[in-house]
């Protein structure tokens, strides 16, 4: 059994403008690379768990999606941060489908090919559903990015960059 660290991508991995979909829009959240650097350290796998629901409103098409998020991960290779596995939810909210956050889909999904003990385990979000997701799956601890008020979440700050410089600090807080 594996810990892992599951992320949201707008506002976490990037910086959230609305619907980013095209390469030129996307733009990294300052910290990020040495944050995830720090869970892959102390062995965790790195997920990614996201919202798309601009392909249900017809903003952009899922291949777009699927191109930005393949420059994103190439982005993350040429570090070696290596992520496991990328879920993604393309439905809009009155859909009311079972993998749109806060309900539990997304990770469903990826507990059935990984063993993954959520008791351990990391979810990083910038919105109150990223946070109900955690707490509807068991993810046992939590990071809001923002200045957002979110309910039941264990660290808030404003910035990955404030977060990732609190667990180098505290590294013994990852190192479960």
């Amino acid at each position: 059994m594996q810990k892992a660290l599951f992320l949201d991508r707008d506002g976490v991995i990037n910086i959230d403008y609305g619907y980013v979909s095209k390469v030129e829009d996307f733009q990294f959240t300052e910290g990020i690379f040495e944050l995830l650097r720090l869970f892959l350290d102390e062995g965790y796998l790195l997920f990614i768990v996201t919202n798309q629901s601009g392909i249900g409103r017809g903003y952009y098409t899922k291949e777009d999606f699927l191109t930005l998020t393949s420059y994103m991960l190439d982005e993350f290779k040429k570090r070696e941060i290596e992520i496991t596995s990328v879920e993604y939810c393309p439905h809009a909210p009155e859909e009311r489908c079972s993998c749109r956050k806060p309900a539990i889909g997304m990770i469903e999904k990826i507990l059935l090919k990984y063993k993954i003990r959520l008791d351990k385990s990391w979810l990083i979000g910038d919105k109150q559903s990223d946070i109900d997701l955690a707490y509807n799956i068991k993810i046992a601890n939590t990071i809001a990015i923002g200045e957002r008020k979110i309910e039941n979440v264990n660290y808030s700050f404003k910035t990955i960059l404030e977060s990732k410089e609190f667990l180098e600090k505290n590294k013994d807080i990852i190192a479960l």
